[in-house]
């Protein structure tokens, strides 16, 4: 039921212990005493004590793994509460920069920020392994930062009548990437749900389509610092949280500028490229970026 990791280090690798006790630390481990670190037992954190062994060997040290069933001075709800103590500090230190966040005025809210704080919960509901109810908890302030940020962000509305744009073909270049797929998907969902694509050369534009993500005086594209994700977003008032969220993440991962700290859509992109490189035709390639759009939507929920 349980990991126990033992090791020695001489005391001449001081770097290397510190290494060490860090990954002990991101891994989610309870010292038991001085006999070692514990984890629960399962295929992940097998594999990351074997590496830390590994490690530990390396840097002319010993390291042991051992599987425990029960520890005869310590119960196993008694284990528990000591993983579920360590996951509560964590969580709590993480409400409190939560709420001194959200009390800043808007114009004071960095991007970046809040980006480091919602990393961190991620790190800690990989090791929370026993689920603390403080996890919904800051789940929810870290939605309802999100919200409040995506409310005051200034929408650029254009004139235009979204019945106008029901039953459309939209056409895009060749080769969809991430912001394509996105716009797609967006279009799909929440503009015009019997939307038809096509793909054209941007001289080649049939005048009754309307183009997105193209260099073209008609359609949508990108306006100011906005990608076409953001544009199409603003225009149709579309004002779903999850969308907001998922317009910062395609904006960083089309314009790699940073602007909001955002990581996840370079490993959609990636995986769109590599598709592209095993020679998908457009419609396949736009389908699949389609199809991870509705994926990241649900995982946002």
């Amino acid at each position: 039921m349980w990991l126990l990791l033992t090791f020695t280090l001489p005391t001449k690798q001081a770097s290397q212990r510190v290494e060490i006790w860090r990954k002990l630390q991101r891994y989610g481990t309870v010292p038991l005493g001085n006999s070692g670190y514990l984890l629960p037992n399962n295929p992940v954190n097998e594999e990351r004590f074997q590496w830390l062994a590994t490690a530990l060997r390396k840097y002319k040290g010993d390291a042991s793994i051992v599987h425990v069933q029960s520890i005869d001075n310590i119960s196993t709800p008694q284990l528990i509460g000591r993983f579920a103590e360590a996951r509560a500090r964590e969580y709590q230190e993480l409400i409190r920069q939560l709420q001194e966040f959200s009390a800043l005025p808007p114009q004071k809210q960095a991007i970046g920020r809040l980006s480091r704080l919602r990393n961190r919960f991620q790190e800690i509901v990989d090791v929370d392994f026993f689920d603390s109810p403080l996890q919904k908890r800051v789940g929810e302030l870290l939605s309802r930062a999100d919200a409040a940020r995506v409310a005051t962000r200034t929408p650029v509305f254009a004139a235009i009548r979204p019945r106008d744009y029901k039953g459309r073909v939209w056409v895009t270049r060749p080769r969809p990437g991430v912001d394509r797929s996105a716009s797609a998907w967006l279009i799909r969902g929440f503009i015009d749900p019997k939307a038809r694509f096509s793909f054209a050369p941007q001289e080649q534009v049939p005048r009754e389509a309307v183009p997105f993500d193209m260099f073209h005086e008609r359609g949508f594209g990108h306006r100011g610092d906005d990608c076409t994700f953001e544009t199409l977003q603003k225009q149709f008032r579309i004002r779903d949280p999850r969308v907001g969220v998922i317009s910062e993440i395609i904006h960083d991962a089309d314009l790699a500028d940073g602007k909001f700290g955002r990581k996840e859509g370079y490993g959609i992109d990636e995986v769109l490229k590599g598709w592209a490189r095993q020679g998908l035709s457009d419609q396949a390639l736009l389908d699949r970026g389609m199809q991870l759009m509705e994926g990241l939507y649900h995982a946002l929920a």
